[in-house]
């Protein structure tokens, strides 16, 4: 079997990671440590936000959490009162809308078609009842990267309505061609008043294991999450803690070297998807990720996935879970060789629906 499947680097952890957790355990760092993060970490947090994303922010406006995923929990529990309203765009990652149901509020998806932005539609979806509204660059599935200009009509827009802004942020190191991440936040103080950043180790240190995420925001906001935090989980793991240290203090040679291997995969994969029939892919402009349009197959997006695995025993995701049943969603964080391979038998599988009898 072939599997595009996995949302996660096909590299393992640095060396350097590793040898740090190794050393938390033989000095016994093993114990509770503060609920929302050892200080030495949240330090190294603020340090790294202020030099990577131009965003100052104390120590104590941080909370480590227990990845990515709790993260964004941690947000929505805290910002969303039952019956509430947030906004985001389709596709979306497929736990945003399960965890706004969590905390008893509504999903508003607003469809983006080839416009990245759509600030016309947003103004359609915004009620008396809007909250939020997350933004996920760059984007699982889709791979699309928010110019500054998008960006900054979003933050205008959740500044003329009053909402908070949830940015999630987790693949910030995978962008390509020549682009560079923005956070919102960064835009000005007004706007990064009004933004809580979610961030992770997971897929820039190739960490997915570890469960070691990140929140930073306004103090009312974090102090919140802090004291949930509290009564959920208490303290991230303590010697993951100690790898997450090492991993944003130590050498960073590891992305670069995941950039361009995925930069190289990320173009044989889109090549390859649409030499096939009846598939169109636009080129991701970061993250890892490919989303072709099946429609021309005439398959949902489950029954394409369905008997892709069957008939090539190649594992895809179906789009319907990010909203959009036109497409599927492939990962090129896998091996070159198998690349070619999947794609050699998804080729085969989409040339025989070409000629099959409608």
């Amino acid at each position: 079997m072939v599997s595009f499947g996995a949302g996660e680097p096909d590299f393992p952890t640095p060396q350097n990671i590793k040898m740090a957790a190794i050393k938390a355990i033989n000095d016994n760092f093993t114990y509770y440590t503060p609920t929302s993060g050892v200080e030495e970490l949240r330090k190294a947090l603020s340090d790294k936000l202020r030099n990577f994303n131009n965003l100052a922010y104390d120590p104590r406006q941080i909370v480590v959490s227990c990845g990515g995923k709790h993260s964004l929990y941690n947000i929505m529990q805290t910002l969303l009162n039952p019956g509430e309203e947030a906004l985001l765009y389709v596709p979306y990652w497929v736990s945003y809308v399960e965890q706004i149901k969590l905390a008893g509020g509504e999903a508003r998806l607003i469809p983006t078609g080839k416009e990245r932005v759509n600030i016309e539609l947003m103004k359609k979806h915004v009620t008396e009842k809007t909250k939020l509204f997350i933004i996920n660059s760059p984007s699982n599935p889709s791979g699309t990267v928010l110019s500054q200009s998008g960006l900054k009509a979003i933050a205008d827009f959740a500044l003329e309505n009053n909402l908070w802004i949830v940015t999630d942020e987790v693949y910030e190191a995978f962008v390509y061609d020549g682009l560079k991440h923005t956070s919102i936040a960064s835009l000005g103080e007004e706007v990064k008043s009004r933004t809580v950043i979610s961030n992770s180790f997971s897929k820039t240190y190739s960490m997915t294991g570890w469960r070691i995420g990140y929140t930073a925001g306004p103090s009312e906001v974090i102090d919140a999450i802090g004291r949930l935090q509290d009564h959920m989980t208490s303290n991230p793991t303590s010697i993951a803690q100690m790898a997450a240290l090492e991993a944003v203090r130590g050498p960073q040679d590891s992305i670069k070297t995941m950039i361009m291997a995925f930069d190289e995969r990320r173009r044989l994969m889109v090549r390859r998807l649409n030499e096939m029939s009846n598939i169109q892919c636009e080129m991701p402009q970061g993250a890892f990720y490919t989303f072709p349009n099946i429609e021309s197959t005439g398959l949902t997006s489950m029954e394409f996935a369905k008997r892709l695995l069957d008939e090539e025993h190649v594992a895809v995701i179906p789009g319907i879970g990010f909203g959009s049943d036109g497409n599927v969603r492939l990962t090129y964080a896998t091996s070159t060789q198998e690349i070619e391979r999947g794609m050699d038998r998804m080729e085969k599988f989409c040339s025989r629906l070409e000629h099959k009898p409608a």
